[in-house]
């Protein structure tokens, strides 16, 4: 701890210097993104909101469309949420698009624009990383951003060996460095610059440590080992299974549509389970095998199977529709429903 200590205060001593060479670098190599090409409130809060646990690349053409058709924070205040829903799907946390539509509705009900981290921190959706950008790239609040790209930076500028919990236990501690860090007068630019610098450089593995601009401040570097850091304990990961009903009838196929008051996919659809359709799940398992998919969620790989079995009869339970077909473009589905039901039907076409 004495060395880390050390390594910190050495850092904060010459941090002048250390913002100097982030700030020449990143004027440089800052990536062409268009909430930095023409910065406002409004896009910085969307794309912030559908960052969160998602790559640039993926969100660039969502961030697009949605820029057409809700403009501004009136436009998605007022839009329904299914609309909301549709414009988000295959982002996936669709939490992100509702807690990010109920902040538009509190923000155009505000008499006037409130600047602090404190006060973005009230409403939904936003916390100490997101309100931290918000006001510091918008409003040049004194607010660092401390997400994963950044505790990496610090653990190894620091050849901090603590290990962590996880990422946001380690950004907590961290936090005070990050602060001592920041400029008075270019919090957004520097916040921006740092994680510019994890994105690009500071990769968690093979880090470009030859080409960073910060390598004669980084103490891991110096000591060869800069993959090493930080060190967080492994996650244990969860083995699941999940069979899936494909029943068609007259054109049209069965889903699951989650209740609106759902926690996680209110009012959005998926393939269903035997039991949520309603069938034995052996019954459901025999059927013929028309897709195995495999795919990560948080601490869960889930292994995904999809039979095709005769449609359920009665009368259906109140959550599961009968959507044509044709249809299937017009509602709200998972991403990743989307591409296996997408993927069924391109394979039998003529």
């Amino acid at each position: 701890m004495f060395f880390v200590a050390n390594q910190s205060a050495r850092l904060i001593a010459t941090k002048i210097d250390f913002q100097r060479a982030l700030r020449a670098w990143y004027r440089v190599h800052a990536r062409k993104l268009p909430w930095r090409e023409l910065p406002s409130l409004y896009q910085t809060v969307v794309s912030e909101f559908m960052l969160q646990q998602t790559q640039v690349k993926t969100v660039l053409p969502y961030l697009a469309r949605w820029l057409i058709e809700l403009p501004d924070f009136a436009a998605l205040a007022a839009a329904p949420e299914s609309r909301v829903l549709k414009l988000w799907e295959g982002l996936g946390y669709y939490s992100r698009a509702r807690n990010l539509h109920r902040l538009a509705q509190q923000v155009v009900a505000w008499p006037e624009l409130r600047r602090t981290p404190e006060a973005w921190r009230e409403l939904p959706g936003v916390g100490p990383y997101t309100a931290a950008a918000i006001t510091s790239i918008s409003f040049g609040a004194a607010a660092a951003c401390v997400d994963g790209n950044v505790v990496r930076i610090l653990a190894r500028l620091t050849a901090d060996a603590t290990e962590f919990r996880d990422s946001a236990s380690a950004a907590k501690i961290f936090a005070p460095l990050a602060v001592a860090l920041l400029p008075a007068d270019t919090p957004g630019d520097h916040n921006q610059a740092m994680m510019e610098l994890g994105a690009t450089v500071c990769f968690r593995q093979k880090p470009l440590c030859l080409t960073c601009p910060v390598r004669g401040f980084c103490a891991a570097a110096k000591r060869g080992e800069p993959e090493a850091f930080p060190r967080l304990a492994p996650k244990r990961i969860e083995q699941r299974t999940v069979t899936r009903a494909w029943c068609e009838r007259d054109g049209a196929l069965l889903l699951h549509r989650a209740a609106a008051g759902a926690r996680r996919f209110a009012n959005i659809h998926e393939l269903p389970t035997p039991e949520q359709a309603g069938l034995a799940p052996a019954k459901v398992a025999f059927g013929t095998l028309l897709a195995k998919k495999r795919r990560a969620i948080t601490r869960f790989q889930i292994t995904e199977s999809i039979h095709a079995v005769p449609a359920p009869r009665g009368k259906l339970r109140a959550e599961l529709v009968w959507v044509p077909l044709a249809s299937i473009g017009a509602i709200t589905l998972s991403g990743p429903h989307r591409r296996w039901i997408a993927e069924i039907l391109q394979r039998r076409a003529p």
